[in-house]
């Protein structure tokens, strides 16, 4: 970049700091706590890293993440599960729970199921190798819903680095600085985050700063127009 650039570049920075100032405003950053949450049952059958840190999707239900993280409360630990679709990077079925056991992540797939048409054979659902992950009631499911598991690594962020991505940004932007006196409270935070601004209204630049749902609607948009349309002509009504 040249002097002149980097001076631009520099006034442009000053200015939206000076105006967040005047607003009341404050940047957040990003907090790393090297805290891992996956545990592993090393008497179970791993599936292939179908993934292989590629999370790019042609278009929706092609490609979804998945994983677990703990959100502290007064009244002990709420267990956030979430599924993301790499494709619009929505949040397609989250579901909470006191306890991070199969069942959590189970019922999050049954949601996310019940809310997308899915076509078998067309899906990969990629995680981590926490045991949730590889129980057999997930696995089964998986296999009777004709959807291909993946898993990366433990203990390797980049593995499964968008969903990774979804905890930094809810962490960020929805949890930290607040106590949460009961795991309700928790809860209703993060509806209103997931359902009332990330999804709907946060843009992002990867999106072409359009929400996912918003990048959603303007490919099915693009794909109804692009279709053929059937221009047969009427035949003539049958008279008496």
């Amino acid at each position: 970049m040249s002097r002149t650039g980097s001076a631009r570049t520099a006034s442009i920075v000053s200015t939206g700091r000076a105006l967040m100032r005047e607003a009341g405003l404050a940047g957040i950053s990003p907090r790393r706590t090297g805290k891992g949450f996956t545990r592993r049952d090393p008497d179970a059958d791993l599936a292939p890293d179908l993934v292989r840190r590629d999370f790019t999707a042609s278009e929706p239900d092609r490609l979804w993440v998945t994983d677990l993280t703990m959100v502290s409360t007064l009244e002990g630990p709420l267990w956030l599960s979430a599924i993301r679709d790499a494709f619009s990077r929505r949040v397609v079925a989250w579901e909470t729970s006191a306890r991070a056991d199969a069942d959590l992540v189970l019922t999050t797939l049954e949601y996310a199921l019940a809310s997308r048409e899915v076509e078998p054979g067309t899906l990969i659902h990629h995680a981590d190798h926490g045991c949730q992950y590889t129980s057999i009631k997930l696995t089964t499911r998986l296999v009777r819903a004709g959807i291909k598991a993946s898993m990366g690594s433990v203990g390797d962020s980049y593995d499964n680095a968008l969903a990774e991505n979804l905890w930094m940004l809810i962490k960020t932007e929805c949890v930290r600085g607040r106590v949460f006196a009961t795991r309700a409270e928790a809860n209703l935070a993060l509806f209103e985050y997931i359902d009332g601004f990330y999804n709907p209204r946060r843009i992002q630049k990867r999106l072409g700063y359009l929400s996912p749902i918003e990048f959603e609607e303007k490919h099915y948009a693009n794909q109804a127009a692009a279709e053929p349309v059937n221009l047969r002509p009427r035949k003539p009504a049958l008279t008496s």
